[in-house]
């Protein structure tokens, strides 16, 4: 019995705990309900998962959690973007990651990612280049450090001091000797005497300088050894070398964007040695080293994704009717019909053979209407019928009220159209036709055609993206039904009723934008009854019916866009390089600070020495990041409406000649009406130049104070700028600086620590 007890437990148990996991997948499913409806589709994304976990076979949860995953992944992507523009990256990287968790296929939390990433990481280790711009090659890394010469080899950047007033030759092999490399002319060379004039140069530059004076070209032959010859067309097609890359590319597919990339190409690098392949997507290109590396840094730039937007088109419709039907409605007409009530009837009688006798009877009644002459001398009120139609009593109210929700999605990539077509295809005859002849039958239609009408709702839409927060949308939304159908020709054709909105606005992503609203208001009244009594008060109603009835239809069209890929432009695809002249393309890199050394001496007799250019030392014994920049105040409460000024100052400086910021601020609640310099670095007396812009939309001031040229940079503290702002509307703002790195008077990068400031507007 205890046995048979434990069992029939155990089957109970086993028994309910599905029961009990469909409850509480219903409790998540409505908690996600709440929630979407609320607009918060993270919590409710979170919510319709869990009810899916618990309940995987019901296909309303699956349905559910994958409808708001979309809207939950932009929802951590706006608020990680929000968070990158304040400053804060590490918050920002965990809100992208988020998105990313949430829906994989998310282009712009992966690329947000990403530049988060190259982000922290240049802010952790300066001077390290960022993931996946690192060099993959040689050439690679020739694009990368393009600014420059070529790199002969590990030689020493030791300065070189030279005047010289010799054959070209002798000034070559004099740098030679000086920076320790081997020096080789062309055979066909002729040398010519110059005159050059060094002073503290490296030894690229020297020979840079050397050839231009000299117009001459040279090339590294070994890592040591360098090779010079006239700057000549020819020479340069025997002498330089040649490299040969085939590109893949990946994004641009159509043969016109290949083209037109294919054209950039032969124009920018003056080559014809270039052909594509269109069915490889790829590019074959054969030039210099210099040549291949500003193709693949064009390629670089040029082939990449389209910026993607999805468009929710939001169409809602309410409809209302009520009507009411009151009264009592007598008889209004009578009618009287003339009949012949007599009746006759008439015997027979005979005999028949084989059957016997009989008597046959006939009579004959009234009829409707129908009266012979004799009876017209007996008429009375027998002989007349009067039809009386019965009274209607009427008591009816109706309320009836629709909704009808639309909520289509569109997916487009930039530039491109996209449409969405939801309805029916409605045929309208064309062409000639003719009404049917006499009613026998013979086809109306002579040669007609019928062509087909989209009717239902119609959406034509062509984005364009600018950077990672706006779109313009041209837009082209049609909403059609089929009102009623007439007669032409025979023909029923279809009326249809038309609402059409052709639009082209910017919008930030995620805004929602009503595009346009119809409210129609129908309202219509009628008596029906007899004539006077129709008309008194109160017994009217005994006498007459009364109809009112009123339409209310309201129709609203809203917009609201989300960008699912931005572009993706790095800093190297938009910083201007070095590619040499008209007639040659020559790729320099960028050389670093000079490092101090005693000056290289020229051989006796042939060059001299003068001392080593100064350098301001003041900038070099500054402490990386003993700079600060604040504000003052660091917390200010204001009333909405006023305004209010916050100081930029500066702690730590050492030897600053310009001041360039980025401020970030919340546009929503803070404008800016005026930016002003500070005493600090006119505080000798010299004039400072002030340059500043202000992205409203965006809520970022960039500013640049600068002292005047050839002046000596300032050290110590002060007040750099004056900013004076408008409070907008109540709520709590925080102004802060994202970028802050000062330069010396050599122009050199001072590292310098900023803050935020927090505005409380009530």
């Amino acid at each position: 019995m205890k046995r048979l007890t434990r069992v029939l437990a155990l089957l109970l148990i086993f028994g309910t705990l599905p029961a009990v996991a469909t409850d509480k997948a219903k409790a998540l499913y409505k908690q996600g309900l709440d929630a979407e409806m609320r607009q918060d589709y993270v919590t409710a994304y979170n919510f319709y998962h869990q009810a899916y976990e618990l309940k995987p076979t019901d296909i309303t949860y699956r349905a559910s959690f994958e409808r708001v995953r979309f809207f939950a992944s932009a929802a951590h992507v706006h608020n990680g973007q929000l968070l990158e523009k304040s400053g804060k990256l590490q918050e920002a990287l965990t809100e992208f990651e988020q998105a990313i968790a949430i829906d994989p296929s998310s282009f712009i939390a992966q690329q947000e990612a990403n530049k988060v990433r190259r982000a922290l990481q240049q802010a952790d280790h300066p001077g390290q280049p960022p993931p996946g711009e690192a060099a993959k090659s040689s050439l690679h890394k020739r694009m990368e450090e393009a600014a420059g010469p070529v790199e002969l080899a590990p030689i020493s950047n030791t300065p070189i001091t030279l005047k010289l007033s010799e054959d070209t030759k002798t000034v070559y092999e004099t740098i030679g000797k000086l920076a320790g490399i081997n020096v080789l002319f062309d055979p066909d060379y002729t040398s010519r005497r110059v005159r050059v004039e060094l002073n503290g140069v490296t030894l690229q530059e020297a020979l840079e300088i050397t050839a231009l004076e000299s117009k001459t070209f040279w090339r590294p032959v070994t890592p040591n050894t360098i090779f010079i010859a006239a700057d000549t067309p020819a020479k340069r097609k025997e002498l330089e070398q040649s490299v040969i890359r085939t590109f893949y590319l990946t994004n641009l597919s159509a043969p016109n964007e290949l083209q037109d990339l294919v054209n950039i190409l032969r124009t920018l690098l003056d080559t014809q040695r270039l052909q594509q392949f269109i069915s490889q997507q790829a590019i074959v290109i054969r030039g210099t080293p210099d040549q291949i590396a500003l193709a693949e840094k064009l390629i670089d730039d040029l082939d990449k994704s389209r910026p993607e937007v999805v468009v929710d088109v939001v169409i809602m419709q309410v409809q209302r009717n009520k009507l009411r039907d009151l009264g009592i409605t007598p008889p209004t007409n009578a009618s009287v019909a003339l009949i012949d009530n007599t009746n006759t009837s008439t015997s027979t009688s005979g005999s028949n053979v084989g059957t016997g006798n009989g008597t046959v009877t006939t009579t004959s009644g009234s009829t409707a209407g129908v009266i012979n002459l004799n009876t017209l001398a007996h008429l009375n009120a027998t002989n007349f019928q009067v039809t009386v139609p019965p009274a209607t009593a009427t008591f009816l109210y109706n309320d009836s009220s629709t909704k009808i929700l639309q909520q289509p999605q569109i997916r487009a990539l930039d530039g491109q159209k996209a449409s969405l077509k939801i309805g029916q295809r409605v045929p309208v005859a064309t062409g000639s036709f003719q009404p049917g002849i006499g009613g026998v039958g013979i086809n109306p239609l002579v040669n007609t055609q019928f062509n087909y009408i989209d009717v239902g709702v119609n959406i034509d839409v062509t984005p364009h993206v600018h950077g990672t927060d706006q779109v313009t949308l041209k837009l082209t939304m049609d909403i059609s039904a089929v009102d009623s159908y007439q007669n032409i020709g025979g023909i029923q054709q279809p009326v249809i009723g038309q609402r059409k909105i052709e639009h082209e606005i910017r919008m930030r992503e995620g805004e929602a934008n009503i595009m346009g609203g119809i409210l129609e208001e129908t309202e219509s009244r009628s008596i029906n009854g007899i004539p006077g009594l129709a008309s008194i008060p109160f017994f009217r109603y005994f006498f007459s019916t009364e109809n009112k009835q009123r339409q209310d239809n309201e129709l609203v069209f809203m917009l609201i866009p989300h960008i699912v890929r931005a572009q993706d432009v790095f800093d190297s695809n938009t910083r201007a390089i070095d590619v040499g002249t008209a007639n040659a393309i020559s790729l320099r890199r960028s050389i670093g600070a000079v490092d101090q050394a005693p000056p290289v001496q020229a051989p006796q007799g042939t060059a001299q020495a003068p001392a080593t250019p100064q350098v301001d030392q003041s900038a070099a014994a500054a402490p990386a990041g003993s700079a600060l920049l604040s504000f003052d105040p660091a917390s200010l409460n204001v009333a909405a409406g006023s305004t209010f000024t916050v100081n930029v100052s500066l702690a730590g400086g050492q030897n600053v000649y310009s001041v360039p910021l980025q401020i970030l601020y919340n546009p929503n609640l803070l404008q800016v009406v005026n930016v002003s310099n500070g005493p600090m670095l006119s505080q000798d007396g010299q004039a400072v130049a002030l340059v500043h812009r202000d992205d409203s939309m965006a809520g970022i001031l960039q500013l640049t104070a600068s002292r005047p040229p050839g002046s000596s940079g300032i050290s110590g503290d002060g007040q750099v700028f004056t900013l004076t702002f408008q409070a907008k509307a109540p709520g709590q703002a925080t102004v802060s600086i994202n970028r802050a790195t000062l330069k010396n008077a050599s122009m050199q990068n001072i590292p310098a620590g900023g803050s935020q400031a927090i505005i409380t507007v009530h």
